[in-house]
């Protein structure tokens, strides 16, 4: 990737892997899960929705591409972020960050049904399984208890993390950033506030919940949201998602710095297999089909302007050819 794409992918490795901590301390309070939907997808789009107006031509956007920013929505976030959060109220939240960290390998499956042509190869397909390998190091021998229903919950959010990206990629590509995910957080919030209204707390929650629930509106959507699309763009829709992988390390290393949590050899390990994996599932491949076709007398017009003659020169036509191709 350029150093724009690095940059990118650090950023979302950060920005998406302290929610799972927000997200448990506002469960926790308690808050409802559609509350904490509510909130951040309201602050979130309060933030960027004045940005996506001024940038013109908002209503003939989404009237253009409404069916598949409607399914981006329902699928990235109407869906997925309230199984989370309703997960989170029985699981703890290195489970669920272990388990979100599967999106990957979901999306390298999925891709093949939306035509994706990204090739894989054995070296990236070698970094997805070093990731994975990294993240069970890690958190495995954190894990806690969790009832069947909660794991349930956490499996169609990494259906809905793994199949959103390849969707924006292939229908969403001409799409401003801001101009999809502005939308798509207004709707989320519209869905989500009357059973937000039902469940209000009856007295203020404290100063920490309200800094965690600022905290998932502000940095982990509204300006990680802009960061991941733009993630996408730069990267592909199935390398995009390899920050998951970081994620969980994120979190243990927070929890080294701010609460004197111990860094032991075992973390070191994760970490280290964390790093190497996700360079090399990031990394691009040596395209095949880049390299030139070997001019022959019997190549077709086809192959366009990949056919280079004996001499190097411009591309051959055959005899007889119109260089328009045959039909």
């Amino acid at each position: 990737m350029t150093a724009r794409g690095w940059f990118l992918f650090s950023l979302m490795g950060v920005v998406w892997g302290i929610p799972y901590l927000l997200i448990k301390v506002a469960v926790d309070a308690p808050l409802s899960p559609s509350m904490v939907v509510f909130t951040r997808c309201a602050l979130g789009a309060a933030l960027l929705l004045p940005f996506a107006i001024r940038q013109g031509g908002l209503p003939a956007t989404v009237r253009t591409h409404w069916r598949p920013m409607l399914a981006f929505a329902c699928i990235e976030i109407i869906g997925p972020w309230w199984t989370l959060t309703d997960a989170e109220r029985h699981l703890s939240s290195s489970t669920a960050g272990l388990l979100i960290a599967g999106v990957p390998i979901v999306g390298v499956a999925l891709a093949r049904f939306f035509g994706e042509t990204e090739r894989l190869g054995v070296r990236r397909m070698t970094g997805l399984a070093l990731g994975l390998a990294g993240v069970g190091v890690l958190t495995v021998p954190h894990l806690t208890g969790g009832d069947a229903r909660s794991l349930a919950e956490v499996l169609i959010t990494v259906i809905g993390y793994a199949t959103a990206p390849l969707i924006a990629a292939r229908y969403l590509k001409a799409v401003p950033t801001l101009q999809l995910i502005a939308p798509c957080l207004a709707l989320a919030a519209l869905v989500y506030a009357p059973a937000a209204a039902m469940t209000w707390p009856s007295a203020m929650p404290s100063p920490s919940v309200l800094t965690a629930l600022a905290t998932l509106g502000v940095v982990c959507t509204a300006v990680a949201f802009v960061a991941f699309l733009e993630l996408i763009k730069e990267a592909g829709p199935t390398r995009a998602t390899v920050f998951t992988y970081v994620n969980p390390a994120v979190a243990v290393a927070a929890g080294a710095i701010f609460l004197s949590e111990p860094l032991t050899a075992t973390i070191l390990a994760a970490f280290t297999l964390i790093l190497a994996g996700s360079v090399l599932a990031t990394a691009s491949g040596q395209g095949a089909a880049t390299r030139p076709v070997t001019w022959s007398t019997r190549q077709t017009s086809r192959a366009d302007s990949r056919v280079k003659s004996p001499l190097g020169g411009l591309p051959e036509e055959r005899p007889g050819s119109t260089g328009q191709g045959d039909g």
